[in-house]
């Protein structure tokens, strides 16, 4: 997708994941690196446990397909070499904390103006201002603050106590969410200089982005005061209950078995009577609604649906891992899947017929290595896997040898209308302008991929059917609105209207709507014109739902030659799991990230508390449209997509794959320990209230020293446990007790500014209250967008967090909007698309076409 273009990196492990991704996408990532090496090189694990610059799987993994060149920014031969490199760079990707601005003599917001067509886009812990702009920050800091951990952990004790801390997901997730996000930015800033010739500046605060990516518990709280609480391995929810949607088997191993909905109880009943095990499980009565879709970890539990989870766990237990028939039970219609463990995906035929891993050569260590390189499949472009991670300044002479400006820009081959720009809510103009995206999306993973495509100002027509709506009822607008919300001092009854739903006007937002029955001929000829206008066809459902309707990649493109077709599902349409029954958490289990999470065994995995992959996938959805866009408009073909959310979870796992693969290790659960980038102490601290909690990262003595005057406790300094980092580590439990023991008469806030203040990285462990209400660096970073609903009415939903200079998306869109009601927009867009009289639209209604 991005062949030709030259990026120049100069990053940390806050910012190496996007010019990893970026380089598998096609483009020559240029890693400048200090003569000592980047630190990342000192990140473990290493190759047979011997630390060394060429040695870190941590490095390996993140810096594949680049090239590296030795260069200090601080000399003045290293800047005269910089301001070379820039102009002839179309991405700069700046993760260095300032340095290259400071290299540059400017502020770090006038590097694109500098060098005209250039893209520069910034990673920062914090944002460019507010209070908070100059904390220390590391991965579980940003999963702290972020509300990530306030979602994740183990279910609370019977009286609600929670007597074990928050817990952060592995691994670098905090720096993969800000990352893919900043991918979405860059292609925008792409797509508008690709049209316009212009650069722009591009900065994406981990804070912000992180704050963002929890599922529920924003909207709940924004809608209706309703506060979520953390459970084991399955979402967060209002009132938590105590019987986790994972079971044991009797060898050790965890399997998902989630969804007990009408739906779910159906088909379950039947499947456990196969084996005798179903117990007093009975179908749902008459009339009962098998068509009803929840969100996942929206719907009310009681006793009745634990109880079923409970004899699910028994029939678990009765099985080992490898025979445990969970095969049969997404036969079956259930949602079940292993926990596996990230490297036991390699050797699966479905991800190997997928070209997911690659092994790739290591000349000098004499063998080739296993490495996730792929999140889709393609029929005109391919991700690449490229060459192993470079050696120490192993290209400097070449690049700087063969150093030309930027070639001028070449026409685009398809070049787009001449309307009047649309304007965003800011004034400015959108990147996507001019672009229709056909919508078939729903659930986040595919929807909020699309909503990120509305903010930045494509034409997105929602399509649905009554018959099988999208998820609409999860964080539902309060009873008397806006002014009981403001008024409001506990949780408010929510409506039950589905043109009211909060978190289904949060990932649909700026979208127009259309309800279209395609199963009716003229609905299908309805959607076959209005296919002819579009740019993109976006798609969520089952493998081959739309081929069997008559609207397959090959109907596609007889409509429209040039259009680009991006589907995503849960494992992906090539291969032998394409019609697996899979949620975000069904996926997570699958990928391995699941079980990747939570207290070191024998404890059980905490997993994740919401649908993590939903988004992520969302994210990898919204990448391969906006790339497909890129690459249609540059060279004039389309293309076809098959996405895969499990492979964008899976895409995340190549350290613990990489360990597997050099040195036979597999992954164990370490709770809040920093896993490789060696820090102690490294954890979440019980502060003073209720479920209140601090992270602390400490990777240097500077900050160690500093934490030990804060807290007064000149005698850690003295212990010979605690006097190196070394000697730390392995006391890290007795560390653990005495930092939570200052830390437990400490309010959370207090602590967290204090210890910052002597520069030791802290966050307060945020829930959506924290963060929606008191927070104010998100609130200086204006990480909310109020948007009018027809029918919902005005309400903030999540704002894109990449802050573009020159075409900042907008929530609203184009329609300045909020997310359409079922249907809202059928006569306009009938009418303005397709030439259809008032007359003939109430003829289509009554015909049930639409």
């Amino acid at each position: 997708m991005l062949d030709g273009l030259r990026v120049v990196e100069l990053a940390d492990e806050s910012g190496e994941y996007v010019g990893m991704t970026l380089a598998g996408l096609g483009a020559e990532v240029i890693k400048l690196e200090p003569p000592g090496g980047a630190p990342t090189r000192a990140i473990g694990p290493f190759l047979g446990d011997e630390p060394g610059a060429e040695r870190s799987l941590h490095f390996w993994n993140y810096n594949r397909g680049k090239r590296s060149v030795i260069l200090d920014p601080g000399t003045p031969e290293g800047r005269a070499d910089l301001k070379r490199l820039l102009a002839s760079a179309d991405i700069l990707l700046d993760a260095s904390g300032g340095a290259v601005a400071k290299a540059l003599g400017t502020e770090p917001r006038e590097i694109a103006a500098l060098h005209p067509g250039l893209i520069v886009a910034r990673m920062t812990a914090f944002g460019d201002a507010g209070p908070w702009k100059d904390y220390k920050s590391s991965d579980l800091v940003h999963l702290a603050l972020g509300g990530v951990m306030m979602n994740c952990g183990y279910d609370p004790d019977p009286s609600g106590h929670y007597d074990t801390p928050p817990v952060a997901p592995q691994l670098w997730h905090a720096y993969h969410i800000a990352g893919d996000q900043m991918l979405v930015g860059i292609l925008a800033a792409l797509l508008h200089r690709l049209h316009t010739g212009e650069g722009q500046d591009l900065c994406v605060a981990i804070h912000e982005a992180v704050s963002k990516n929890t599922e529920l518990d924003v909207m709940s709280w924004v809608m209706r005061r309703a506060p979520l609480f953390r459970q084991t391995c399955r979402h967060a929810a209002e009132k938590p209950t105590h019987v986790p949607s994972i079971g044991h088997t009797k060898d050790g191993r965890w399997y998902i078995a989630t969804g007990v909905s009408v739906r779910d109880q159906t088909n379950l009943v039947p499947f456990l009577d196969n084996y005798g095990m179903a117990a007093d499980l009975a179908l749902p009565g008459a009339g009962a609604d098998t068509k009803a879709r929840n969100v996942p970890g929206s719907g009310a539990s009681d006793e009745g649906k634990a109880h079923m989870l409970e004899i699910v766990q028994r029939f678990i237990r009765s099985w080992r891992y490898d025979t445990m028939p969970w095969r049969e039970a997404q036969a079956a219609g259930l949602l079940w899947a292993p926990l596996r463990k990230p490297h036991e995906n390699v050797g699966d035929v479905h991800w190997q017929k997928r070209g997911t891993f690659a092994e790739i050569e290591h000349p000098e260590h004499g063998r080739s290595f296993h490495y996730p390189v792929s999140r889709w499949l393609s029929t005109e472009t391919a991700w690449k896997a490229g060459r192993r991670a470079p050696l120490l300044g192993e290209d400097t002479e070449a690049v700087m040898g063969g150093l030309a400006p930027r070639p001028p820009m070449t026409a685009p081959a398809r070049p787009r209308g001449a309307p009047a720009p649309a304007l965003s809510g800011w004034n400015k103009p959108f990147p996507l302008q001019g672009v229709r995206i056909f919508d078939f999306s729903w659930f986040l993973a595919s929807a909020g991929g699309t909503r990120f495509a509305a903010a930045l100002g494509a034409d997105v027509i929602k399509v649905e059917w009554k018959d099988n709506p999208d998820t609409r009822l999860a964080a539902m607008s309060p009873v008397g609105g806006r002014e009981a919300r403001r008024a409001a001092t506990a949780p408010l009854q929510g409506v039950t209207d589905p043109d009211m739903g909060g978190q289904f006007n949060n990932k649909n937002s700026g979208k127009s709507g259309l309800s279209l029955n395609i199963r009716h001929p003229k609905g299908l000829e309805i959607a076959r014109r209005l296919i002819a206008q579009s740019d993109v066809v976006a798609e969520g459902f089952s493998p081959g739902v739309l081929e069997r309707l008559g609207l397959g990649y090959d109907v596609q493109r007889g409509l429209r030659p040039d259009i680009i077709y991006v589907q995503q599902s849960g494992m992906g349409g090539v291969g032998s799991y394409g019609r697996f029954r899979t949620i975000g958490p069904v996926a997570a289990a699958f990928a391995g990230t699941s079980e990747m999470s939570g207290l070191p065994e024998p404890a059980m995995p905490a997993g994740w508390g919401y649908s993590y992959l939903d988004w992520m996938g969302a994210y990898s959805f919204a990448t391969a449209i906006m790339g497909a866009l890129f690459h249609r408009d540059r060279t004039g073909k389309g293309q076809w997509i098959d996405s895969s959310q499990c492979e964008a979870g899976i895409f995340l796992g190549g350290v613990p794959v990489l360990d597997w693969s050099a040195n036979g290790r597999l992954w164990s659960r370490i709770g809040n320990r920093s896993p490789y980038k060696p820090a102690a102490p490294h954890g979440a601290y019980r502060c003073a209230g209720e479920d209140r909690w601090i992270a602390i990262s400490v990777f240097d003595e500077a900050a160690w020293r500093a934490l030990a005057k804060v807290a007064g406790r000149p005698a850690w300094l003295e212990d010979p446990r605690f006097a190196t980092l070394e000697a730390r580590l392995l006391h890290q439990d007795a560390l653990d007790a005495a930092v939570g023991e200052w830390t437990a008469g400490q309010d959370a806030y207090a602590c967290m500014h204090i210890l910052q203040a002597a520069d030791v990285p802290a966050g307060v462990c945020q829930n959506a209250e924290d963060r929606c209400d008191h927070d104010p660096q998100l609130e200086a970073l204006a990480w909310m967008t109020e948007v009018t609903g027809t029918k919902i009415g005005r309400w903030p939903v999540a704002e894109i967090p990449a802050k573009l200079s020159r075409t900042p998306p907008y929530s609203g869109g184009i329609i300045d909007r909020g997310a359409p009601g079922y249907g809202e927009d059928n006569a306009r867009l009938l009418g303005e698309l397709l030439g259809y009289s008032s007359a003939e639209i109430a003829a289509l209604a009554e015909e049930n076409v639409i």
